[in-house]
């Protein structure tokens, strides 16, 4: 199927298609493994007939309208039950005599109600947090098995488990696929954006293996949120998010040198930043601030990142600034990740013996014993303060606990260097 052009140019379309055409089906069905079939099925009819017809004008609005025709056929092949049958028959036979342009324009429907409900359905929740990735990214994304489990570096089958076990949590759960109001909107929301965020964080700093950084995993959470933000574009914590990743993306080639050796933001060249990820998530920082959630969470983060992103030069960094912005963080967002990088800011704010005293206070809790970049800073700051046979010590331990071989590399020279 991959040889023909015109096959290729078709399943381009489906793939732009696929998340909104499955969102609709799942809507409507109520059941996420027929609502995949019944797009794939469609997409066999479109391979079939727009070779001879062509491309129509609304591609998404023709195979809607194919894939419902199959679950027509399918409930009465099936024997489907007579309401399910009947409430689709029902839609379709209303679709029937709609004009070409009212169709288009209940599909094109600006809220996006369809695709939205599908990705609160993908993040509810029951469904396990890596099981929501995986999930997000093969209903929304499009991603195949495959893609998935070589972007979390896991096998398929694991990565199918983690799939089949949320679609069956989605049913037996009975959620639905529309998209929460009220209080119920605000509560279900973190749970997307931290579905996002996961995938983003994993592409940026991946936990394990030989690559520091995983730029399709980037760049499918980037696409994610800008999905959200078109959706939701009155929602400050969905443009912080999106300001955050944009920002934090702009660095993404900078993060290691030639040689794939991990380089830290203060020693990156800044000429590698990308501005125009840069522009894009200053915008949408500063709209998100504008309606009003300047302590948002992921506001609160993007305005963070912002700080390194307007700094020409390391040395210009308003590191005061960035110490204040983790105080009210900490209150927006409490967590032991939290007080460790605002030990680091106090550390570079005001002296390395500041984050001293703030990381041990952390490290006398069991919370991040197994974190690496707590003896990490605790590291940096004890070579900082002139104490360079203790930080080999913290930058040693640090690379013990360390999953990833490209900053357990880092580490160990680190280490080598407080020796010498």
């Amino acid at each position: 199927m991959a040889a023909d052009p015109t096959h290729r140019a078709i399943e381009a379309v489906f793939r732009i298609e696929q998340a909104r055409l499955i969102a609709a089906l799942a809507r409507l069905t109520r059941d996420v493994d027929r609502a995949e079939e019944l797009a794939q099925e469609a997409l066999l009819i479109a391979l079939t007939e727009w070779p001879t017809s062509g491309v129509p004008g609304n591609p998404g609005a023709w195979l809607t309208a194919a894939a419902k025709r199959r679950a027509i056929d399918g409930a009465r092949h099936h024997a489907m039950r007579e309401r399910k049958h009947a409430e689709i028959a029902r839609e379709l036979d209303e679709e029937r005599n709609m004009s070409a342009e009212a169709v288009e324009a209940a599909l094109d429907d600006p809220l996006g109600d369809e695709l939205l409900g599908l990705i609160f359905a993908a993040c509810h929740p029951v469904i396990a947090p890596e099981a929501r990735a995986a999930l997000t990214l093969r209903l929304v994304g499009g991603l195949t098995v495959e893609e998935i489990a070589r972007a979390f570096l896991s096998n398929e089958a694991a990565i199918a488990a983690r799939i089949t076990r949320a679609k069956k949590a989605i049913a037996k759960a009975g959620v639905a696929f529309e998209v929460p109001r009220g209080a119920e909107l605000q509560a279900r929301l973190g749970s997307v954006l931290e579905v996002v965020y996961l995938i983003f964080n994993e592409g940026y700093a991946a936990t394990v293996g030989p690559s520091l950084v995983r730029p399709p995993l980037c760049g499918e959470a980037q696409r994610l949120g800008r999905i959200l933000a078109g959706l939701m574009p009155e929602q400050p914590e969905v443009l912080g998010l999106l300001a955050l990743m944009e920002i934090q993306a702009s660095r993404l080639a900078a993060r290691a040198g030639p040689d794939g050796r991990f380089v830290p933001l203060t020693e990156q060249d800044r000429a590698r930043w990308d501005q125009l990820l840069i522009r894009r998530g200053l915008n949408a920082l500063d709209r998100a601030e504008a309606l009003g959630g300047a302590d948002g969470s992921y506001v609160l983060q993007a305005a963070l990142a912002a700080c390194h992103a307007r700094a020409h030069s390391a040395e210009d960094t308003d590191w005061v600034r960035i110490a204040a912005l983790y105080d009210r963080l900490r209150q927006a967002m409490p967590s032991p990740v939290v007080e460790l990088n605002r030990a680091v800011a106090y550390s570079m704010a005001f002296g390395p013996e500041a984050g001293l005293r703030l990381v041990d206070a952390i490290a006398d809790g069991a919370a991040l014993r197994n974190y690496a970049p707590l003896p990490a800073a605790r590291g940096d700051f004890l070579l900082r303060a002139g104490r360079p046979g203790e930080a080999r010590a913290e930058f040693e331990a640090a690379a013990a606990l360390s999953g990833n071989e490209r900053e357990r590399d880092f580490l160990l020279a680190r280490a080598a260097a407080c020796a010498e």
